[in-house]
Parts: structure tokens; sequence; C-alpha cells
């Protein structure tokens, strides 16, 4: 029995990201503040997150539901009904927005969770947030459901997504993904009169470590290959996650000096539409697991700022 779900097509199950071929698993659906300004707006998003994770890359900041041997009382829900059922409470909460969060290796879900959520009366902003390793098919066949793409853009070099995520192809594959996005989506962002989006694409980048030149690599590709026109979420809140045995430059947080080269970066390639986060977010927003299945975000005040985005260079 073999899995399509990913562009890893696995042939035996369970697969790379050993998720359950024959039912979902959700590991929590919850109110989340910390995504860009437009996603979160006042009140949170109601993110469903899915356990496991296709990609599977060691320095997860959400590595206790994401990787592939999850303990199985961090699952919590196995059916579509249950699904709908607390996302419904949750947007009860929260604004009127649905995230999916590492939903590629269940992309098969994606119809029946919103058409669940349509046939309770419910119609959400649907917000597809991946790691940015899904096939050109995939997305074309969920794009009646989703309004917001939020894809990653990891690597530029096969060598280090190999190293870091054990999939040597996600340049080639994320840069297809983000262009078939960008050709359902485009670059404008429109926003409601509270400031919320309701289409459109944001793509995020996470600086690492040691790892420059890569960041560098991929606003590169994204202005020369999609537009300086897109919405860019450029992010310093990597964290060496606890618990994780990692290579030796990934065992620190980032640099002043190195941030700068990449912000350097963002300005000079022309994009001008977006979020670009303060050193000080690696500090300030750091997911904390509590009681179990409770999923919290707890932003420590500095003196930089007490908030995980910046609005230095939004333009909707």
């Amino acid at each position: 029995m073999s899995c399509t779900k990913c562009p890893r097509r696995c042939q035996n199950l369970p697969g790379f990201c050993r998720s359950d071929s024959q039912r979902p698993e959700v590991a929590a659906v919850y109110a989340h503040t910390g995504e860009e300004p437009p996603l979160s707006g006042s009140k949170g998003i109601s993110n469903i997150f899915f356990a496991h994770c296709n990609l599977q890359c060691i320095y997860c900041q959400n590595q206790r539901f994401s990787r592939a041997e999850v303990a199985p009382e961090l699952v919590t829900l196995h059916s579509i009904d249950e699904i709908v059922e607390t996302t419904a409470q949750s947007l009860q909460k929260t604004e009127n927005i649905v995230g999916l969060v590492s939903a590629s290796h269940y992309s098969d879900l994606v119809s029946p969770i919103v058409e669940g959520l349509h046939a309770r009366g419910l119609f959400p902003t649907i917000v597809y947030n991946t790691g940015g390793y899904d096939s050109v098919e995939v997305l074309q066949r969920i794009a009646p459901y989703i309004d917001i793409y939020l894809p990653d853009f990891k690597y530029s070099d096969p060598k280090l997504a190999r190293r870091y995520s054990n999939a040597p192809d996600y340049p080639h594959i994320a840069e297809l993904a983000i262009k078939e996005m960008y050709n359902q989506k485009g670059s404008s962002l429109p926003t409601d009169d509270n400031g919320l989006a309701f289409r459109g694409m944001i793509v995020r980048h996470l600086v690492l470590p040691g790892q420059i030149d890569n960041s560098i690599r991929c606003l590169q590709w994204l202005a020369d290959n999609i537009s300086t026109n897109i919405h860019i979420s450029l992010m310093a809140q990597y964290f060496p996650p606890d618990g994780v045995v990692l290579p030796d430059e990934l065992n620190r947080q980032l640099t002043e000096e190195e941030y700068h080269r990449v912000t350097d970066a963002f300005y000079s390639l022309g994009f001008h539409r977006g979020w670009v986060q303060e050193l000080a977010a690696a500090d300030n927003y750091r997911p904390q697991f509590e009681k179990g299945l409770h999923f919290e975000e707890k932003q420590i005040k500095t003196k930089e700022t007490s908030k995980p985005y910046n609005h230095l260079s939004f333009k909707p």
C-alpha cells in the first residue's frame, strides 16, 4: 500500500511521517495569537494542529507534536466529526479564521473538514499552513477550499535540505509549490475593515544560525522567480529546542550580524510587503506545552519588544 498525499510518495505504510493512513490524527485545536497580524487579529486564529509532519526538520520548535513518533496520548482527535466540532467551538472565541497546520500528509482531509464547517453554517477563512513540501497536483485539488496559503520556503540548498529535513528535493518541490500558490492567489493580500486577510499568500522564511547564505539565496529566488510584491514573513525566532540532539551550528540562536545580513538583503532585493521580526523574537516567542495536550503561547517581555511580529514593512 502506497501514499501519494505528499511528494515523498511512500511505497510502504506507515511511511516517513508515520501517520495513520486509516484515520485522522490531530493533536490539538487551539486559539493562537502568534501568527502574522492579519491572520491572528485581536482574538487569534483557530489552528488545527495535525500530528506528525512530512518534513521532520531536526530543529522543529513544535517537535512534540510534529515528530514521527508522537505519544498516543497527545493525539486527541481521530475523526472528521471530532475535528469539525472542536473547530466550531474554537471559532466562538477566535477570529473567523481557521489554520490547517502541517496538513500536507493529510491533504485528503481538507475538503471534508471545510465542507463539514460549511454544513454547520460556518464559513471561516481557511489558511493552509505548510512547510512548503507539497505537490502541485495536491495544491490544485485543494484550491477550491483554500483562501490563504502560508508556506515556508526553508532551503535553497539540497544538501542542507537533506541534512536538516531528509528531503534533498525540497528546493525543487517548494519552488514548484510556491509558483502554483502564486498562480492561484497572486501577490495581493486583501484585508477587511478589521485588518484581517481573507485571500492571498504569505511566504515564511525562518533564518537559521550559520546558514545566512541559504536565507539570502531563498530571498533571491523569490525575487527572481515570483515577485518582490509578495508578502514575506522573515523570522528570527529560531532557538535550539530542548531535548533534541542537533548539529553544532544549530545549538545557538542567531547573532545580530547574521540577521542584519539577511534583513539587508530583504530590503535591497526590493521586498516591501510583509513582516520582519526583531532579533528578540527568539526569546519573546517560545511555544510552551503544558498539562499534556494544552498548547499555550507565552511571550516574554523584553526591552526590545513584547510581540513576536513587528509591522516594520507591512503593506496590505
